[in-house]
């Protein structure tokens, strides 16, 4: 999904917050007993929750919401790009792409033919640490779709045809969103540096090189290896009769056979031991910074301060960042500050700037680091705290209308860890003090552990075009 950089708010982030939140679920029993919830709890859009594990290791979540008579239907693969090796990088883009070219009983295109017919819509998405497929529409659907999502999870077919064509549409995208973006370029390179032994070091959509030389037998074996029952979640929310459904699924998802089970990356980043730059020269109208540091993830209970450490920095109009350096300052066109919690592995916290034409990236980068000894300083006031607290419970309670991301949150956090993690989130983010904050980035965003990376421009009458981030989904 397009990472859009946006200076007055963090709206482009909508879709993380979305997948972050959640409160309380309760469990279920063991196949053939009758489905136990807890009472709903006033303002908790996950109460009545229900999973359970399928014989051949499928992970299934139910949610009944019967305010419309629609679904989403969402299946999570737990693969994404850190699962590829060096070599044979954007194999799991490319098996998203590959994964609508049809089966024996639904041919290509038939699929979504299928779904938009019946007044639905469907997708797919890839991100580091995995893969999904979803349909979201009519209710009464809800039982064809399960039946053409297993079918291609096992069923695939791809000719030698069907590979190159897909093949080049992949590598077309890769120059569009990165080879003729310059800023995106420049990011795909941080991350390059700043990742030593991890695979978050190479593109979700993959090396461009490698992309050229993969073959239809690695698909294949991709395929093969990742594509099981038991590497899977499904999720289902909207309005479903929950027995009914998980009949449904133990007669369509359930009749497929467990698979052997697939290798986990083993890599870890070892740490930093001083700053590390990085210079591209590119055709571009203006330059760009960009500044990383090496965070924990939610594995640490660190990152709910580092959480509200961006949203201070970035969330706004008042933040931090836009008044100094865009409204005060007058230094750049634009600036913001990104963090990923919830990833399956220690992720990187990111600063960036572009400046204004006239100004330099020298005086944009000191201008950022002051910002950071700023908060290492000082105490972020009560104010300014609160409403920061304020603006991540805001976004919890608006997203929670809609199905799709109800689901995405659950298929999201149980597949990087597990989805009752959504109940720590509001509670944590509010336990967070100035202290809190303050200790973080002292702690974290110093020089020793940041990678540096400066988009130098050459001269060009391109237009500039809005580009992707690595670390944010792509469909």
């Amino acid at each position: 999904m397009p990472f859009q950089t946006r200076t007055a708010d963090r709206s482009w982030q909508w879709i993380l917050w979305l997948l972050l939140f959640g409160m309380v679920a309760a469990g279920w029993p063991a196949p053939g007993g009758a489905a136990e919830t807890q009472p709903p709890a006033l303002g908790d859009p996950f109460a009545g929750v229900v999973e359970e594990t399928l014989d051949n290791g499928m992970r299934v979540l139910l949610l009944k919401e019967p305010r419309a008579p629609l679904v989403t239907h969402q299946v999570w693969y737990r693969v994404g790009s850190r699962f590829e090796t060096v070599g044979k990088t954007g194999l799991s883009h490319l098996t998203e792409h590959l994964m609508f070219k049809g089966t024996e009983k639904y041919g290509p295109k038939v699929f979504s033919r299928l779904v938009q017919k019946a007044g639905g819509n469907d997708n797919a998405f890839t991100s580091r640490d995995y893969t999904a497929y979803f349909q979201t529409g009519p209710a009464s659907e809800l039982r064809r779709w399960m039946e053409m999502e297993a079918d291609r999870m096992r069923g695939l077919k791809v000719t030698e045809e069907a590979f190159a064509t897909e093949q080049k549409v992949v590598l077309e995208e890769r120059r569009l969103r990165t080879e003729d973006d310059p800023v995106s370029f420049l990011v795909e390179e941080v991350y390059a540096a700043a990742y030593k032994a991890h695979p978050y070091q190479w593109p979700i959509i993959g090396w461009y090189d490698d992309l050229k030389s993969l073959t239809l037998a690695d698909f294949q074996q991709y395929y093969q290896t990742y594509y099981q029952p038991n590497n899977a979640t499904l999720v289902v929310v909207g309005d479903i009769d929950i027995e009914a459904v998980r009949k449904d699924i133990r007669e369509v998802y359930g009749a497929l056979p467990r698979g052997p089970e697939p290798p986990r990356p083993t890599a870890r980043e070892p740490r930093q031991f001083g700053e590390r730059r990085v210079r591209v020269e590119r055709e571009a109208q203006l330059p760009y910074v960009v500044m990383v540091h090496h965070v924990p993830n939610w594995q640490h209970a660190d990152c709910f301060a580092l959480e509200l450490l961006a949203r201070v920095l970035s969330q706004g109009r008042s933040s931090r960042l836009y008044q100094k350096l865009i409204y005060t300052d007058r230094l750049a066109l634009e600036a913001g500050a990104d963090y990923d919690l919830d990833t399956a592995d220690p992720s990187l916290f990111m600063l960036y700037a572009q400046p204004l034409p006239g100004k330099s990236a020298e005086k944009v980068e000191a201008a950022l680091i002051a910002e950071i000894r700023r908060l290492q300083q000082e105490e972020v006031g009560a104010r300014e705290l609160a409403k920061v607290k304020n603006q991540a419970t805001a976004a919890y309670y608006q997203a929670m209308d809609s199905l799709f991301f109800r689901g995405m949150l659950l298929g999201r956090l149980e597949t990087v860890a597990r989805w009752t993690l959504a109940r720590e989130f509001v509670p944590k983010i509010q336990a967070v003090t100035a202290a809190d904050i303050k200790r973080v980035a002292g702690q974290y965003l110093v020089p020793a552990n940041r990678t540096v990376g400066v988009l130098v421009p050459l001269k060009t009458d391109k237009p500039r075009r809005e580009g992707f981030r690595p670390g944010h989904e792509i469909e």
